[in-house]
């Protein structure tokens, strides 16, 4: 019989390395490696300077909020630089949420921004249809994922601080504020003030080079303060836009990385109210001049009676100065005036000069989406939006020979051509000739051929959005266009707007007082 030997440990395998996160290998990446224990460059740690306490964070995010922010993620989107896709986030939602919470508090705590969340990825977006220069691109900034969620859940509680001290005539990323706000309230202004005899009116278009570019995070941290920006959420601010590396992605090619503290980047959440409160300083001082803004897109409208345009010309000069003292850059080439002047007997009127550049005068100018004319008429607009439609009424067409059903028919009338016909809507239509409704109304007959189904009318349209948005105003008492909308003592109807002429009276708000009245 053999002898037994001892049984022999079986060897255990290697187990295989843990991957680490992508967000810590694009730290680990951009981090410098620790210099060693002897350096001269490490003072001795009775040498070490004392850190300053952190001020504790104005608010905390909870996990419930987080968990509720994962959830909303687009699992479709694109990942940033750190490789983070929102799926992960998403479908890992009930493992990721206790880490990422300790994350964002620790980085609200200590007002830093990890560096690899602010590494940003820019791809130019072309303007125009065609490219003629640098300029034609706009640069949209790809960020992490795991940063936007972040600032989501800061911005409501950024906007709740700020929001009641906002500039009423900024309308851009406003709740309850649209485009066809601004230009209504814009167009008011003109029309009240043209209402009477004697008066003109100069519209300045002005046009910023860049303006999300150009911002200064220690303006910006100042301006937050007088906004009463508690100082810890001021600093983390100031933190998240320095010291940014970046790169330009073009197709497959790749450009070096810099890094940079200057801007906003266009892509980030918090950037558009960031720059809205960066200007929020810059107002008009007096009332016969309106400076009315959207984001970047700023008009100064100039009231003039009697020939008297100081008070206008030291607004403009005011608003030079408050750019030159904010690092935004006036484009002169492209900032335009327009001049509405309805009197009988008109002489030359002095040019206006902007940065010893002479500005040009126009007859026509897109403003926010809607065709301005020095007329005030809406022809150019109308006849801009039947084109489009009648181009969409192709893809109609085509549809129903491929026997699409009649209600998908609707459903892509109602979101492809309709939507062309009411763009802003609300803004022209009462003032549109009789011929120009008949053409508008002539292509949703057309539209009803092709489906073989009643349609919604414009006036039917016209009216409905009209009362909306009325109804929209006269609910917040905050709107700039709220006063307009006064209750006569019976509380029944509103007080009518006093016009003297047709093309105030066809105007959005005394139209919209008319529709109401007769609800």
């Amino acid at each position: 019989m053999p002898a037994l030997t001892p049984r022999q440990p079986c060897p255990t395998p290697p187990l295989p390395p843990v991957p680490l996160p992508p967000w810590t290998l694009l730290h680990q990446r951009q981090s410098p490696p620790p210099p060693p224990l002897h350096s001269p460059s490490v003072p001795p740690p009775h040498h070490l300077p004392p850190v300053p306490p952190s001020s504790p964070p104005s608010f905390t995010i909870s996990e419930q909020d987080v968990r509720r922010q994962f959830a909303r993620l687009n699992p479709r989107k694109a990942p940033g630089p750190d490789g983070v896709s929102p799926s992960t986030l998403r479908h890992c939602a009930e493992e990721l949420t206790p880490v990422f919470t300790d994350i964002f508090n620790s980085s609200l705590e200590s007002c830093q921004v990890p560096a690899c969340l602010k590494t940003s990825t820019i791809v130019p977006v072309p303007k125009k249809p065609r490219i003629t220069g640098l300029n034609d691109y706009r640069p949209v900034a790809l960020t992490s994922v795991v940063m936007k969620s972040l600032e989501r859940l800061i911005l409501p509680h950024l906007k709740s601080i700020t929001t009641p001290l906002l500039d009423p005539l900024q309308f851009a990323y406003r709740a309850n504020r649209s485009v066809d706000d601004a230009v209504n309230l814009a167009l008011h202004s003109t029309l009240q003030h043209l209402d009477s005899p004697g008066t003109y009116a100069r519209i300045l278009f002005v046009d910023f080079s860049s303006a999300f570019n150009t911002i200064r995070p220690a303006l910006l941290q100042d301006k937050l303060s007088q906004l009463s920006v508690p100082d810890s959420l001021c600093r983390w601010i100031t933190h998240f836009l320095t010291d940014r590396r970046q790169y330009v992605r073009l197709g497959k090619t790749v450009s070096d990385s810099v890094t940079i503290s200057t801007g906003s980047p266009q892509g980030c959440v918090l950037s558009p109210l960031l720059f809205s409160l960066y200007t929020n300083c810059c107002t008009s001082s007096h009332q016969s001049v309106k400076l009315i803004k959207f984001a970047d897109d700023t008009t100064l409208i100039g009231l003039i009676s009697n020939g008297d345009e100081t008070a206008y010309r030291r607004e403009v000069a005011r608003l030079v100065s408050w750019c030159g003292h904010n690092n935004l850059q006036l484009n002169a080439q492209k900032t335009v005036e327009m001049i509405v002047d309805f009197r009988k007997v008109t002489a030359p009127l002095p040019p206006l000069a902007l940065m010893d550049s002479p500005v040009t005068i126009t007859d026509s100018f897109r403003f926010l989406g809607t065709t301005i004319t020095r007329d005030l008429k809406w022809e150019p607009t109308i006849s801009s939006l039947i084109k489009k439609a009648q181009q969409r009424m192709f893809f109609l067409r085509k549809l129903r020979k491929l026997n699409l059903p009649p209600r998908m028919l609707a459903q892509f009338y109602t979101a492809i051509i309709e939507s062309i016909l009411t763009s802003s809507i609300t803004v022209w239509f009462a003032g549109a000739t009789v011929r120009d409704r008949l053409r508008l109304q002539r292509v949703v007959r057309a539209a009803e051929k092709v489906i073989d189904c009643r349609l919604p009318s414009i006036q039917d349209l016209y009216i409905s959005r009209t009362r909306r948005c009325a109804g929209r105003i006269t609910a917040d008492p905050s709107h700039p266009g709220h006063g307009l909308f006064s209750p006569l003592p019976s509380g029944r109807r509103l007080r009518s707007i006093r016009t003297r002429t047709s093309r105030y009276t066809n105007s959005f708000f005394p139209s919209a007082i008319r529709l109401l009245n007769t609800k």
